[in-house]
């Protein structure tokens, strides 16, 4: 296939004998329903098994269909005639499935975050998008997305607008969203099951995390962290720590909120969110990250201090103009 130039993502899926699908490293409800919708519509359309690697899905997800056949670890594999990659604005962040998308014959990358450059052969980014899950739906034809696929898609665009409520929900937005409703979406089902709901675990942590937080900047920037201590005393895992940033950022008066997450020794995984003035994404991409306007993250090394420091001279940069 490499070299045919396929402009029409479709038209390389039915030409492709073996398709291989992955997302970001540590992936999110965007990220795993926007591949999981991908692979239910490629097999409902197209008959065509599509292989999809993924870290971690969350228990609450498992009711996904497809989510049985993912395949984690990242295994030696055959060359793919086509491999997609998901919701992913740097080829650095697939962690290991990076090595199927270099050796495929064609590669298409599907995103909505306005730091993607581009790295595949085809690149449909969309910044305007809410999720890479109502991207991934335009593009589909409506009359041809099932029930699973609908389930999936829908899943999506609620975990990346945050129930309807972020600044990047727009007409469009909704309008896809009620398309997946008529196919019999069951909304309240997945949006408590997935979005609200938590377990012992996860409001153990939310709870030590808030209480544990801190105010920077004359109250408007508030900050927590978790470090591989905790992380080991409570046992949890990365969708433990689901909506907790979130939660941080509605603190009355404050603009910006950080979370910081320990992934090895004096290495943090940041979360960014802000709420009307500071563009986090640029912050992020200071530091090789990336993401959105109002939610954003990157990687930095140090103390916690030394990493905070580092994030709110940046912060204030746009603060004070």
């Amino acid at each position: 296939m490499k070299n045919m130039n396929y402009s029409n993502l479709w038209d390389a899926v039915e030409k492709a004998e073996r398709i291989g699908i992955s997302g970001h490293a540590r992936p999110d409800g965007d990220c795993i329903g926007s591949c999981l919708g991908l692979v239910n519509y490629i097999a409902d359309n197209y008959g065509k098994k599509a292989d999809l690697y993924i870290d971690e899905i969350p228990a609450s997800f498992t009711f996904l269909k497809g989510s049985e056949d993912i395949i984690s670890g990242y295994p030696d594999a055959p060359k793919y005639d086509l491999f997609i990659l998901l919701d992913c604005g740097d080829l650095e962040r697939t962690a290991d499935a990076a090595k199927y998308f270099k050796a495929a014959d064609y590669t298409f990358c599907i995103d909505h975050h306005a730091t993607n450059k581009g790295y595949a052969d085809v690149d449909i980014i969309d910044g305007d998008s809410a999720a890479t899950a109502e991207l991934l739906c335009s593009i589909m034809d409506a009359d041809k997305i099932s029930l699973d696929t609908a389930n999936c898609l829908y899943l999506g665009i609620v975990h990346d607008t945050g129930v309807f409520k972020h600044s990047n929900t727009r007409r469009q937005t909704m309008e896809l969203a009620g398309m997946l409703l008529e196919k019999g979406v069951n909304a309240g089902n997945i949006i408590d099951k997935t979005f609200y709901e938590k377990t012992y675990v996860q409001n153990q942590i939310l709870g030590r995390t808030l209480m544990e937080s801190i105010l920077l900047m004359d109250g408007k920037i508030i900050a927590s962290y978790v470090s591989l201590d905790v992380q080991k005393l409570y046992g949890i895992s990365n969708s433990d720590m689901e909506g907790i940033v979130d939660q941080l950022r509605v603190t009355k008066g404050i603009e910006v909120a950080i979370l910081l997450k320990e992934v090895n020794k004096r290495e943090w995984k940041v979360s960014l969110r802000s709420n009307n003035i500071v563009d986090v994404s640029l912050v992020a991409v200071k530091f090789a990250g990336g993401g959105h306007v109002r939610a954003a993250g990157c990687t930095l090394h140090g103390s916690v201090y030394d990493v905070l420091n580092s994030l709110t001279r940046e912060i204030e940069k746009q603060m004070v103009e």
